[in-house]
């Protein structure tokens, strides 16, 4: 089959590899129909995320039609068309018994290699380094699928895959993002990425009942499909993010803030360029110049949600502000096992649309060249989806 594989930073390539095969008999074969590419791809494309290996195949974000299963899977069938969540669980660790997905303890068989880094291990996840299991991802013409009577979900008949392959990923990682801070009716929260996780974030806060959403990026389109989102909007290459924000919310702050930028944050000050400098010399790992901001804006007993990815250890953050304010922090992988069916039901009800956000469809053969036009935000590029 053709796969799209990671050999090396900024070197990405569609290979022919061995086609999958049933391993265990829980393992369910799917041939790819739709799959994307996520920001956190481009975190391995920047070679950030340590523990990857030539020819590891990509893509957390796909779903497609089942074309073999394990003895042991009862839940599907050959021919269900069904979406994956990026998280692997097992269903039955202590973690998967308390709906918290991507802890389970069972999904990553390289726990040893993440526990050493982060001190426990998260799951398994699809195509995103040795380190959280060394899977084979789904920017592909084919997958395995472990744990398939545990994850897989099926495509109710009349939606497209457009409208529900993001419920792989970022769609639940946008509502989990918001659900994390405890909105309160007429909250305001503000969001710093206007990228696919920002713009569901958007949605999503809206939803659960913001009274204000104040969206923070420096590109027009995004900007703009924000504002269509239904946020206000700040360009923080034209305003001073932190007065513009105290003057928007009356001095106080916004009641939440949430980081949908992670680990490559941009920014113009001077704490941005030593991020830049220690990370490319690998004296820090990530560049938290947004998360920095979003502790000195947030309103005193507020809260801090992170979604966006982080990698490992960073520096000069003001955590003396964040225990003055009395600041609540909630972050980690989504657990999209949570999410699916009560996000599926805001599809159907015609709360969302989640399509709205694809800006370019292409083939597997020009993923490569996507990669550069989605890194360098070129062609007003937001989402990427690979259609076979």
């Amino acid at each position: 089959m053709k796969a799209l594989c990671w050999h090396g930073k900024n070197d990405v390539r569609v290979d022919t590899v061995p086609d999958p095969q049933i391993l265990n008999p829980r393992d369910a074969i799917l041939k790819i129909s739709s799959t994307a590419i996520c920001g956190s791809d481009l975190h391995l494309y920047d070679g950030y995320i340590p523990t990857m290996k030539s020819g590891d195949i990509l893509g957390h974000e796909f779903m497609g039609e089942v074309v073999e299963l394990g003895r042991e899977v009862k839940n599907l069938a050959i021919g269900d068309r069904v979406i994956v969540p990026f998280t692997i669980a097992c269903g039955g660790c202590f973690f998967c018994e308390r709906q918290l997905w991507s802890a389970c303890d069972n999904s990553n068989p390289n726990a040893e290699i993440a526990a050493a880094v982060y001190g426990a291990s998260p799951s398994g996840m699809f195509g995103y380094s040795h380190m959280f299991g060394g899977y084979a991802g789904g920017q592909a013409e084919y997958v395995r699928v472990p744990f398939a009577d545990v994850g897989p979900m099926k495509v109710p008949d009349g939606l497209r895959d457009d409208q529900v392959l993001f419920l792989t990923d970022i769609f639940p990682t946008g509502y989990m993002a918001a659900e994390n801070c405890n909105i309160q009716p007429g909250d305001t929260v503000a969001i710093w990425g206007c990228g696919p996780v920002g713009l569901f974030t958007i949605r999503s806060a809206l939803m659960l009942g913001a009274g204000r959403v104040i969206a923070i990026d420096r590109f027009a389109d995004r900007l703009e499909l924000a504002r269509s989102s239904g946020a206000e909007t700040l360009n923080y290459a034209d305003v001073d993010v932190l007065d513009a924000l105290k003057s928007l919310t009356g001095g106080r702050g916004p009641d939440a803030c949430i980081d949908a930028v992670g680990m490559e944050a941009h920014g113009y000050g001077l704490d941005a360029l030593y991020d830049k400098a220690k990370q490319t010399l690998r004296l820090e790992s990530d560049r938290p110049t947004a998360l920095r901001q979003i502790i000195m804006a947030c309103r005193k007993g507020g809260t801090i949600s992170i979604p966006g990815v982080y990698g490992g250890l960073i520096d000069k953050m003001p955590l003396g502000a964040a225990f003055g304010k009395g600041l609540t922090f909630k972050m980690g992988q989504t657990h999209v096992h949570r999410y699916l069916e009560p996000l599926l039901a805001r599809i159907q009800n015609g709360e969302i649309d989640p399509s709205y956000i694809i800006t370019h469809r292409i083939t597997l053969d020009e993923a490569p060249a996507a990669y550069e036009t989605f890194k360098h935000k070129r062609d007003n590029c937001i989402k990427c989806v690979i259609q076979f």
